[in-house]
């Protein structure tokens, strides 16, 4: 980030990802943690060759000067923390959080005041020539005086603004039987392409790999492949040898929204000032779409927001 965005915006960008966690705790997890399965115990980037290594050593310095908390561990720690074997060392950010991230919508849906219209498919924006907006649906039309998109990476089948801004990218999964727990966070590998947790009941989560098949890991299909399926089992052969023997239960894919530059995008369709948008999470959602949308708000209002989450950033 400071390469691409320079040292101040890349901080500011930090911090917006740390309020993004703090508006959670405070407004929605409040003193339910254990009720959405919400940690914060922090997570680790791991390394398997020593250049990768020497490359988070160096983000840790970086961080470190910037009084970010980041602890640095040997391969012996790694395996003591996180039961990870075959990995030359990696980094924890100690602040870092994780959840059950559907008890945490639901916990967010107990405390909006909406009436929330599901099973239903909206296809399109029309204008009227009295200025209100028509939203297109299978189950009828919505009659209404301002429309949000809130659709991440299915965004760009709503309007051809979105084309060049927004990319729909599949990423696949893979979940083990449960074992008894070890692992104390969550962790990235090969330079954050990859991730695995375990779950507080013992089931193992990893996905990634999505390198394996770029230019075909695109579109809205949420089929799995072969190449990485058989992957990301290998990959928990080769790390997390307490699943030797254990069953892969389920395999699945779901669709995110990857921006043009990598940041979400916030902004109101140049066409229809009163049509918002807030996507392109780029595979950071949780990390970042609670502050975003916030930021959203700030801009209906007619609030500063930050120029890199702007979509003014693309005229």
């Amino acid at each position: 980030m400071i390469n691409k965005h320079g040292l101040e915006e890349a901080i500011e960008i930090w911090r917006f990802s740390e309020k993004n966690l703090n508006l959670l705790m405070e407004k929605i997890i409040q003193d339910d943690e254990s009720a959405i399965e919400f940690k914060k115990g922090g997570a680790y980037s791991l390394a398997a060759q020593e250049n990768e290594f020497v490359e988070l050593k160096k983000v840790s310095e970086v961080m470190a000067s910037l009084k970010i908390p980041v602890e640095v561990y040997s391969s012996d720690e790694v395996q003591k923390r996180v039961g990870a074997i075959n990995f030359v060392g990696g980094i924890k950010y100690v602040d870092d959080a994780y959840t059950n991230p559907l008890k945490l919508l639901q916990k967010i849906m107990s405390k909006i005041n909406v009436t929330l219209i599901e099973m239903t498919e909206a296809s399109s924006v029309v204008t009227t020539h009295e200025g209100t907006r028509i939203v297109k649906t299978d189950n009828g039309d919505i009659e209404c005086a301002m429309v949000v998109y809130a659709l991440n990476g299915y965004t760009p089948i709503m309007n051809k603004y979105f084309h060049d801004k927004i990319y729909p990218t599949r990423a696949q999964i893979l979940m083990m039987e449960k074992v008894q727990y070890f692992m104390e966070g969550p962790c990235y590998a090969n330079f954050y392409l990859d991730y695995f947790r375990q779950l507080p009941t013992g089931e193992l989560l990893i996905g990634g790999f999505r390198q394996l098949e770029k230019t075909t890991e695109v579109g809205y299909s949420d089929h799995v492949t072969e190449v990485i399926q058989n992957a990301l089992h290998q990959f928990v052969m080769n790390h997390l040898p307490q699943f030797t023997g254990k069953k892969v239960t389920h395999r699945w894919s779901g669709v995110m929204g990857f921006s043009a530059d990598g940041q979400p995008i916030v902004g109101s369709l140049p066409e229809d000032s009163q049509v918002f948008f807030a996507g392109g999470y780029t595979g950071h959602g949780i990390g970042l779409a609670f502050n975003t949308a916030k930021t959203l708000v700030d801009l209906i209002y007619g609030r500063e927001i930050p120029k890199w989450l702007s979509a003014k950033r693309f005229t």
